[in-house]
Order: C-alpha cells, then sequence, then structure tokens
C-alpha cells in the first residue's frame, strides 16, 4: 500500500497481522483454535440434534438452549474461519465493508448471547420462585416474544457501531494488531477523532450488557432467598443445582467482557491479553456451554445416550 500525502486518500483495506508480539510463532495457535472451533459446531450440532430427538425436552428450558446453540455457533463461525485463514494462509488482507460487517455481526452476536442468558435467568426464577405458575407463564408463545424481542434488540442496537467506524477516516495506517475486526483496534487507526466511537461502545455495553447482568443477578438474588425459606435440603440442592450451569458460564461470559475491556481502556504493555482473550471469548463460552450443561443436566444426559 502506497502512503500518499493527501489528506484525502482513504485505505482501502484492512490487514489483520494476528496475534501481536507473537506473529513469527502464531501459526502453532492455529491447531487449538481450530480444535476449539470443531468442538464448538459438533458439540452445538449434537445439543440440537438430542432437543429436536428427545421429546421429553421439548420444553421452554431446552428451546432457549437450542437457540443458545444456534448463536454460539453464529459467534464461533463470525471469526474463525478467517482467523485460521490468517494462521494457515497468510489471509491477511480484509476489505472495509467486509471489516465493518464482520464487526456488527460479532456484536450481535454477544448481545443475543447476553439475551438468551436472561431469558434462561428470568425461566429459572419462575420455575423456582413461582413453580404454580410456570407453565401458565413459561409458555412456547412466551419464548418466541423473547427470542424475537432479543433479535431485534441485538441487530438494531449494534448497528451505530460499524456505522460510526465507517465514517472514520482511515489515511495512512491499515495494519490491525489483532485477528479480528474488533471496533476500538480498528478505530484506533483513523486519522480524525474517534471520541466518539468510544462513547458510543461504552454506552452500548453497559446499556446492553449493565441491564442484562442486572437483571440476572436480581433473578438468582430472588431464586437464593427462594431456596433459603425451603424447609427440605433436598428440594434447596435440587432448586439450586439446576441453576448452576447457568451461573458458570454466566460468570465466564461477563467476567472476561469485564476484563476486556478494563485491559483495553488500559494502556496495555502486553496487548497480546486482550487480543486472546477476545478471540478466546468468541470460541470458548460456544464450545464450554453444551458440555457444561450436558454434564449438569440429567434429562439431557439421558437424550444424549438415545441418541
Amino acid at each position: 500500500l502506497r502512503v500518499s500525502n493527501s489528506s484525502k486518500f482513504q485505505v482501502s483495506e484492512f490487514i489483520l497481522m494476528g496475534f501481536p508480539g507473537i506473529h513469527s510463532w502464531q501459526h502453532w495457535l492455529s491447531l487449538p483454535l481450530a480444535l476449539l472451533y470443531l468442538l464448538a459446531l459438533s458439540a452445538n450440532i449434537l445439543i440440537l440434534t438430542i432437543i429436536n430427538k428427545e421429546a421429553a425436552l421439548h420444553q421452554p428450558m431446552y428451546h432457549f438452549l437450542g437457540i443458545l446453540a444456534v448463536v454460539d455457533m453464529g459467534l464461533a463461525t463470525t471469526i474463525m474461519p478467517k482467523i485460521l485463514a490468517i494462521l494457515w494462509f497468510n489471509a491477511k488482507t480484509i476489505s472495509l465493508p467486509e471489516c465493518f460487517a464482520q464487526m456488527y455481526a460479532i456484536h450481535c452476536f454477544v448481545a443475543m448471547e447476553s439475551g438468551i442468558f436472561v431469558c434462561m435467568a428470568v425461566d429459572r426464577y419462575v420455575a423456582i420462585c413461582l413453580p404454580l405458575r410456570y407453565p401458565s407463564i413459561v409458555t412456547d408463545f412466551f419464548v418466541i416474544k423473547a427470542t424475537i424481542f432479543m433479535a431485534l434488540r441485538s441487530s438494531l442496537s449494534p448497528i451505530s457501531v460499524p456505522v460510526l467506524a465507517a465514517q472514520r477516516h482511515y489515511c495512512s495506517q491499515n495494519q490491525i494488531e489483532h485477528c479480528l475486526c474488533s471496533n476500538l483496534g480498528v478505530t484506533s487507526l483513523a486519522c480524525d477523532d474517534r471520541k466518539i466511537n468510544s462513547i458510543n461502545q461504552l454506552f452500548l455495553a453497559w446499556t446492553i450488557m449493565g441491564s442484562d447482568l442486572g437483571l440476572i443477578i436480581l433473578s438468582y438474588a430472588l431464586i437464593l432467598h427462594s431456596v433459603l425459606k425451603l424447609k427440605s435440603a433436598e428440594a434447596a440442592s435440587k432448586a439450586i443445582s439446576t441453576c448452576i450451569s447457568h451461573l458458570i458460564l454466566i460468570f465466564f461470559f461477563y467476567t472476561v467482557i469485564i476484563v476486556i475491556s478494563i485491559t483495553h481502556s488500559a494502556t496495555m504493555t502486553v496487548p497480546l491479553v486482550p487480543v486472546l482473550l477476545n478471540v478466546l471469548h468468541n470460541v470458548i463460552p460456544p464450545a464450554l456451554n453444551p458440555m457444561v450443561y450436558a454434564l449438569k443436566n440429567k434429562e439431557l444426559r439421558q437424550g444424549f445416550y438415545k441418541v
């Protein structure tokens, strides 16, 4: 790419350099990443097959789990083929529209995953705190309405991210020290002021992720309060065990998002950390979610043996 002196000059493509500081041996990461991606796809396809085949699993909780499996596969597929192309074939170039499309897709799927966790928390709250009203509240229609609402919210709210990124002027640098088009990674190359992009990113993180996490914490606080009032230790243990798998996944999902936000906003001496975390956050939950549910859920295990 030739750099022009003209201030009007705009780069036509970005170059995704991969993992910062380890370019010489980053191709070795392709094997564990490819295995994680294959694990994520096969485990989620297996979960969908079990839920579809097993009539006993045709319940709202498992419908949400099936939707989570689809979202997980979408999230992993948004980034992994390009990362593997960079590591295997040195295919580092990406056009501006492709880069902004990937940025939008990542935000959509992450917001959708967060939304499904909220739906699951509400499902568990109604099941444990209002068990007699559960069949009338959490119906199949409720699942459809909740999913449509979350899908609309997750696809409309992040539109501002690629739109604002596309309005920046990229005049000289086009090398992104990352293996995916992250909003802050791309806009850091802009020649003009990118303050609005950072403010928008922060606003979206707090309004979407913050409100979701708040609702999840409230649901589980009410569940805990309700469980502590149960006279039977066995009933309390059963109620808690149905929530443990959700809590493991939720804890991992939101902790990594918070760590990524902190490491990005801090002046990083080790830029590899947020990049690696960012990639792993988009591929480990899709691989981890089905296994955690399968290990913690008796009905799913029984369905798995049958299938």
